[in-house]
């Protein structure tokens, strides 16, 4: 009998759903980046809750304020991907017990701020003993039901946009857990993609008001595996052929002989959207949210990246827990 090693987070997932009755009426289906109840009139409570752990979520040089702010941002980037606003945050920490006065004063300083960066409160929680720092978060916002963004919704020709470049935080990982030395001018842009995630909150909400955007996701657990799960969801395909690499992944790569693919594509968290775009409205999302786009969706449920004349899989693979480690391999 397979262990949680083998199975994986998202077989766990599979299974735990696989005992549940189904609520009758679901605005947002089990697997999607948040959940929903209809509150009538059109509008939507979204509830996101995530858990953030300290071995496996908490990277070396990431100090406790940043740790909880990052327990926040996690849930945040979830509603954003919903097109939904968040109200308020619930908090139940789980706190070692050789932990300071200081240290607890950290941990609410940045669930503090990791609220007020986006207009919410943190109205409570719980706290209890635990034998790693554990900090859960569940975020509440309300949503429009017609403008609510699903990941079942990408049609063939759609364009597939991303809303910022990837591998900074895969490559910012690499420096702190291998100790790599880098330029001074990019080693900032690598450290604050790690130690101070942020949430596309407001190109969340605004791509949400256009009605150009058939399926969105939340890409922490890497962009292959956000693609993977919208074309699970949409039964799609992708082609990709506009490779968004950040520049300073791309330099590191060539520093230290990295695959930058591994970096853009498999890293995991990034907080950024990944979204497919009617055609005919992409002009005008791109008047309003700042897009690259990288390629388009198809009929045939395979996903491909294009580099200049060669022609690959994306595999279905990215951050997953009991499979995945902060470790330095």
């Amino acid at each position: 009998m397979k262990g949680v090693k083998e199975l994986g987070e998202r077989k766990i997932i599979d299974i735990i759903l696989s005992q549940l009755e189904p609520m009758p009426i679901m605005p947002i289906p089990f697997g999607d980046d948040a959940s929903a109840i209809d509150i009538g009139s059109g509008k939507l409570a979204v509830i996101k809750t995530d858990m953030l752990v300290g071995k496996t979520d908490v990277p070396p040089k990431m100090i406790l304020w940043q740790a909880a702010r990052k327990a926040v941002v996690m849930n945040i980037s979830d509603l954003a991907a919903k097109g939904v606003k968040p109200i308020a945050l619930l908090a139940s920490v789980g706190i070692p017990r050789g932990l300071r006065k200081q240290d607890i004063e950290q941990i609410g300083e940045g669930l503090n701020k990791g609220a007020r960066e986006y207009d919410a409160y943190i109205l409570g929680g719980d706290t209890n003993e635990a034998s790693d720092l554990v900090i859960s978060c569940a975020a509440l916002g309300i949503g429009e039901k017609r403008r609510l963004m699903l990941r079942s919704g990408a049609k063939p020709g759609d364009i597939v946009a991303v809303t910022g470049p990837f591998g900074k935080t895969a490559a910012g990982l690499k420096i702190l857990l291998q100790n790599l030395s880098t330029p001074l001018g990019i080693r900032k842009k690598f450290m604050d993609s790690v130690l101070m995630p942020r949430a596309r909150l407001n190109e969340g909400l605004t791509l949400a008001q256009t009605g150009a955007v058939t399926a969105s996701i939340d890409s922490s657990d890497g962009l292959a595996w956000s693609l993977h799960e919208i074309s699970r969801a949409s039964q799609v395909g992708f082609l990709i052929d506009g490779f968004p690499i950040a520049e300073e992944a791309k330099q590191l790569a060539k520093m230290y002989k990295l695959d930058p693919v591994e970096l853009c594509l498999y890293g995991g968290e990034e907080y950024e959207l990944v979204v497919t775009v009617k055609p005919r409205l992409w002009r005008r999302v791109r008047d309003k949210v700042s897009l690259i786009k990288i390629g388009r969706v198809t009929r045939e449920k395979r996903l491909v990246l294009k580099l200049g004349k060669k022609a690959g899989p994306i595999e279905s693979r990215g951050w997953e827990h009991f499979k995945t480690s902060l470790s330095k391999s």
